[in-house]
């Protein structure tokens, strides 16, 4: 499975931006991480039949999934400076609930998409 992000700029603080993660096929969980540089790679968001979130960006951050497109959705609202990174989607189908923030447990990343917050 081939995965391709896109959607990433550069947004004022408060702004808000739509990253989209396209799919050559179908797994059972899609997610979103981050990585700021000097950071390490931070798990956001994943889809497995229901959302999921890590707790610093729930209530601004929302997933979503097309499966008739096999595409996943990351809308971000009220952006904050801290939340520029490098963005990625990954996919994979052997993930339990417990799992789902683990990196190393994805099979499939697509390349990136930069995401910058001015103040």
């Amino acid at each position: 499975v081939q995965l391709q992000a896109s959607g990433g700029g550069l947004v004022q603080a408060g702004g808000s931006l739509r990253l989209s993660c396209a799919a050559s096929g179908r797994t059972v969980v899609m997610a979103w991480f981050r990585q700021a540089p000097g950071k390490e790679r931070e798990f956001l968001a994943a889809h497995r039949w229901r959302e999921y979130y890590a707790d610093s960006v729930k209530g601004r951050f929302t997933i979503s999934r097309d499966n008739a497109k096999n595409t996943l959705y990351l809308q971000m609202n009220s952006l904050k400076p801290g939340d520029t990174a490098v963005y990625y989607c990954a996919a994979g189908d052997r993930l339990i609930q417990s799992t789902l923030g683990e990196g190393t447990a994805y099979d499939y990343w697509g390349q990136g998409t930069q995401v910058t917050v001015s103040s």
